[in-house]
């Protein structure tokens, strides 16, 4: 089994909603009837509005959507890229591995509803000057022992990206998932697991911002608020971490 990420933006003169529909009500189906499974599909719907001040895009216009899913064998992608065109504009694809550092075990929904959240998917890149093992090294190790310490994170999926699938791709490295409270994206010390404490919020954050500046361009992060929807069973998983 491969996994599969497809980043899309929508015309701008689609209708949001009907945008939403068609990802969440008709897709899944042409998507399965293709091979796919374990379909999860990322909105940047009106549910998360409220955090519009929180996206950090240097696209114009900004992805409306992630979908994701399973397949035997990423060569038989055509009729699942060709469902997924039918639904927007423009869409870039990757093969990816994933890894789940944190699993989902707190802010369940039943298969097709809205996960209760908000998920920040965060699409990522190597600095040009940095060994690819190094910036591995540093996102595997540090980066998930300070994420996990200092935010208030209830998922983390890590997408690691094996090679673009699409032309013309952003050549991203790496599509991660961190679900977050919906209060918390607004709220820093939420977010940072301050305990209404200005010195913990500045400690936390400083320890987040040290480890981010190791291993990233910030200019070049890009992160958007979305409402997540799994629409079918996920794979098995062990849900013990150390």
């Amino acid at each position: 089994m491969e996994k599969l990420v497809y980043v899309l933006w929508k015309d701008g003169s689609t209708d949001s909603a009907a945008f939403s529909a068609a990802l969440r009500e008709q897709l899944p189906a042409q998507l399965r009837g293709a091979g796919a499974s374990s379909i999860t599909v990322n909105l940047a719907d009106a549910d998360v509005d409220y955090a519009a001040a929180q996206r950090m895009t240097r696209f114009d216009p900004a992805p409306a959507a992630v979908v994701s899913f399973w397949l035997e064998d990423s060569d038989l992608r055509e009729p699942l890229e060709q469902a997924l065109h039918a639904c927007c504009e423009k869409l870039a694809g990757y093969l990816v591995v994933e890894s789940l550092p944190l699993v989902n075990t707190t802010h369940t929904a039943e298969v097709g509803q809205r996960t209760p959240g908000t998920n920040v998917i965060a699409l990522i890149e190597c600095p040009s000057a940095m060994p690819y093992a190094d910036w591995v090294e540093h996102w595997h190790t540090t980066h998930r022992r300070v994420a996990l310490e200092v935010q208030c994170t209830y998922e983390y999926i890590r997408n690691e990206v094996v090679r673009a699938l699409t032309d013309d791709a952003p050549p991203f490295n790496a599509i991660v998932e961190e679900g977050f409270p919906t209060e918390a994206v607004v709220d820093p010390m939420l977010w940072y697991c301050a305990d209404g404490s200005d010195d913990k919020l500045q400690k936390n954050f400083g320890r987040m911002m040290e480890s981010v500046a190791a291993f990233l361009e910030v200019a070049r992060v890009e992160s958007h608020p979305m409402s997540q929807y799994v629409l079918d069973a996920p794979l098995p998983r062990n849900q013990d971490r150390d």
